[in-house]
């Protein structure tokens, strides 16, 4: 599960650390700020472009990071304006990071407001039956240069299509936390990631529109609470009773409902937002009115909002999704108690939308030394 890259990326380094760093080599505070700049204003592809930067300082950094830690394998696109790429880290493995596209009214989808979701592990530890991310277990986590380089590769990619790009620091409207892998099981660097994210000598994109989804890790839910960052919440749910939850979520038999939803409560008194209860509808599963009223009245409970997700089917499990009667019939249960819910309309089925189904239907063909899945 470790993992040394012979680099470590530069997208990873603070503004503090890398000034630290380059006092180290004898170097002027001011140049790290001109590094990030390159970086993240810039958004700059090589050492070489940094051209204000002396030509020994742009070789010791060469030396010593990693300025490309990913690289584009795929770029799959949906009917629906939803982007799937498929990125390769230095040690060759697949991570998936999606764009997420709602056009606006008479101004077409360049001008749509975007929604990032990008992954923070190879793989997945959890074990939840319904996904695809931890079918082939958990290989490593991301550094939080590796997180960060995902949304990098996003503004690139959109500023060559976008004409207001350049004038904003991130070509995109929210960021969410909800691509391969457990957040809270890599803590430290998606923490490191975030507030590389949020910093003014970084991205510099509001904590509030950067949504975390967890499975449950009621320790670091906690945690999450007291950090500074005021970023959002949401919690992989699936299911509204310890009994169907343990059926598809093995973090349940650890983190019980008992335990999890005060640990919500917490977050979202400390806060003072609201959190998201994510629940995908698995037909037979989860989908009965039983499970939609005790639902219900969790999320009054909390004043959280709920989001319901049809399942979208992944080759080689069970699971299908729930008839479109039944899931409204589900969500109307909610609605009638007054709990603000959306039922999500599928996004993304045409390109493998479930999380990590891309990257192992490639890693597949590649492994067996055939052409990549187009």
């Amino acid at each position: 599960m470790k993992f040394a890259p012979a680099l470590p990326a530069i997208y990873g380094e603070t503004l503090a650390s890398l000034t630290a760093r380059l006092a180290e080599i004898g170097q002027p505070a001011f140049r790290a700020g001109q590094v990030l700049d390159w970086l993240y204003k810039k958004r700059v592809a090589t050492w070489d472009e940094m051209t204000n930067l002396p030509r020994e300082l742009r070789d010791w950094l060469r030396t010593n990071f990693d300025v490309a830690p990913t690289s584009f394998v795929l770029d799959r696109q949906s009917g629906d304006e939803t982007d799937k790429l498929l990125l390769e880290l230095g040690d060759r493995s697949l991570i998936e990071t999606v764009i997420i596209r709602a056009p606006m009214l008479g101004v077409g989808v360049n001008r749509s407001r975007k929604t990032i979701c990008i992954s923070t592990q190879v793989g997945c530890a959890m074990g939840c039956k319904f996904c695809a991310s931890g079918l082939d277990g958990l290989k490593r986590n991301l550094s939080a240069g590796e997180i960060v380089h995902q949304l990098i590769q996003v503004c690139r990619l959109e500023d060559a299509q976008t004409p207001r790009a350049r004038a904003e620091l991130a070509s995109f409207d929210n960021i969410v936390v909800m691509g391969m892998g457990e957040p809270l099981h890599n803590y430290e660097a998606i923490i490191r990631a975030l507030t590389i994210v949020n910093a003014d000598w970084g991205l510099g994109f509001g904590a509030r529109r950067i949504t975390l989804s967890t499975s449950g890790l009621v320790p670091r839910i906690l945690e999450l609470a007291d950090e500074p960052l005021g970023l959002r919440l949401a919690i992989s749910l699936h299911g509204a009773t310890d009994e169907v939850r343990e059926q598809i979520m093995p973090v349940n038999k650890k983190y019980p409902l008992a335990e999890l939803l005060p640990a919500v409560r917490a977050f979202s008194e400390k806060k003072g937002r609201m959190v998201t209860l994510e629940f995908i509808l698995i037909a037979d599963i989860n989908d009965s009115l039983d499970q939609a009223e005790r639902l219900r009245d969790i999320a009054y409970d909390l004043h959280a909002h709920v989001n319901l997700i049809p399942y979208n089917t992944v080759e080689g499990l069970p699971w299908k999704r729930p008839s479109v009667n039944r899931q409204e019939r589900f969500a109307d249960v909610l609605r009638a108690r007054g709990v603000s819910v959306t039922l999500r309309r599928e996004k993304g089925h045409d390109i493998a939308a479930a999380c990590g189904q891309l990257r192992l239907q490639t890693e597949k063909t590649r492994d067996a030394g055939l052409a990549a899945p187009v």
